[in-house]
């Protein structure tokens, strides 16, 4: 199993950025996907989820500004970023979670990719 993100990199406060996560060597259709992120000296946190049957979770720092979607023909994750500010600054992280798992329990996870957002 492979989980390749990509899309990151530097932009201004208020700036957009689209990750991708591209998921190989399992049925994507049939995981729930999240993003992760972890700042410098921070926690890891979950920053948004998808079901499989397409519901969606945000953390409350990202509501109304990220949407988290997936294509799941192409077994890839979406992570649209808006309205970035300083503090969304991280390495992002996607990950893949089998049905009924607790919700803490992620199976799969990819190499992060750095998002740097300068003010």
């Amino acid at each position: 199993v492979q989980l390749q993100a990509s899309g990151g990199g530097l932009v201004q406060a208020g700036g957009s950025l689209r990750l991708s996560c591209t998921a190989s060597g399992l049925a994507f259709s049939s995981y729930d996907m999240g993003w992760f992120r972890q700042a410098p000296g921070k926690e890891r946190e979950r920053v948004a989820k998808i079901w499989r049957n397409g519901g969606t979770s945000y953390a409350d720092s990202v509501k109304g500004r990220f949407t988290i979607s997936r294509d799941n023909a192409k077994s890839t994750l979406y992570l649209q970023m808006r309205s970035l500010k300083s503090e969304d600054t991280a390495v992002y992280y996607c990950a893949s979670q089998r049905p009924f798992r607790p919700t803490s329990q992620w199976d799969y996870w990819g190499a992060g990719t750095q998002v740097t957002v300068s003010s």
